[in-house]
């Protein structure tokens, strides 16, 4: 067990408790809602990742990992539906807190990237 426990218990939880409490929109994309379970949620997750690799390397164990994908997959599944399309993406935290910090910098370009969601086709015009 990390120091990271309490932080990534916390976001499992909040994670679920936005999953369960959404509310689909009437008429998607709800881009602003889209964004704030990315900022505040996916954003979260990579930032808790990233801590624990860097700096005083922090081991994270099975159930911290497991935690923290969970809640990437419910947050990045939340941002999905609120454009309208429901995935069930299984995404591993690295491949997101890569994309984030070596390539695109930005957290909507790495969901884009990993949930395919808005398509290419809908990115274009929006």
């Amino acid at each position: 067990m990390s120091d990271y426990r309490d932080r990534i218990d916390d976001l499992a939880a909040r994670a679920r408790a936005d999953r369960r409490a959404f509310d689909p929109p009437a008429d998607p994309p709800d881009e602003e809602r889209a964004v704030a379970y990315l900022r505040d949620g996916v954003g979260e997750v990579v930032s808790v990742y990233v801590e624990a690799r860097t700096g005083e390397f922090a081991p994270l164990d099975g159930e911290e990992m497991d935690g923290l994908e969970r809640a990437l997959d419910d947050w990045l599944a939340l941002y999905a539906r609120c454009h309208g399309e429901e995935i069930d993406p299984e995404v591993p935290v690295r491949a997101v807190a890569e994309t984030v910090v070596m390539d695109t910098y930005d957290l909507v370009d790495a969901a884009q990237i990993h949930t395919g969601v808005p398509g290419r086709d809908r990115a274009a015009t929006d």
